[in-house]
């Protein structure tokens, strides 16, 4: 009997399922922090074409000298894997841990991940009656104001800031400074 009759035969790598849509993973990179390894982190991105949707990046462990490198990136979950693998084999890179695959792994919905934004606001009359109330809904702080206008700053999912941002389009909205996404798995333990 062959392959064809015989579906058992077959090689399981032909019969994996495979994606093709794109998904949007969180990914956390534990690297040295000294010069020029965000640039190589970076390079690979770009030499590569894969597109990085926010990047953030602080010293963690001051004893250590360790930085965490936040990279939010789109992707189908082939290219994703291979992302992953290429940070891996970096000198710099410590551990790189796919966030979205670790909460979907612990039957958790996404991992914990949070964004500030600074949204600058200019109006008057109702339109800033209207910024304000909205503000305030969204629970936005104003951190700076003047009788022309007032800075907002807001924190959550980038889907709550893209929304805040959104409606805040026909109020006055003049400017917006974002960090870009912090992110932790969720539970007790840590990379």
């Amino acid at each position: 009997m062959n392959a064809q009759n015989n579906p058992s035969a077959l090689s399981a790598y032909f019969m994996a399922e495979v994606s093709d849509k794109n998904e949007t993973h969180t990914l956390s990179v534990l690297v040295d922090n000294e010069p020029g390894v965000l640039a190589r982190v970076i390079g690979l991105f770009s030499g590569r074409g894969y597109n990085i949707d926010s990047l953030t990046v602080s010293e963690t462990e001051h004893e250590k000298h360790l930085s965490r490198i936040t990279i939010v990136t789109t992707g189908t979950p082939m290219v994703i894997e291979q992302i992953r693998h290429q940070l891996d084999r970096l000198v710099p890179v410590h551990r790189v841990t796919d966030l979205t695959v670790e909460a979907q792994l612990a039957s958790q919905d996404k991992p914990l991940e949070r964004e500030l934004a600074l949204v600058k606001v200019a109006g008057t009359g109702e339109k800033r009656l209207e910024a304000l109330r909205l503000g305030d809904a969204f629970r936005a702080t104003v951190i700076d104001a003047t009788t022309e206008h007032f800075v907002f700053e807001i924190t959550g999912r980038t889907s709550k800031i893209e929304q805040f941002i959104s409606i805040m389009k026909p109020l006055g909205l003049v400017e917006v400074s974002r960090t870009g996404v912090a992110a932790v798995q969720r539970g007790p333990e840590g990379l």
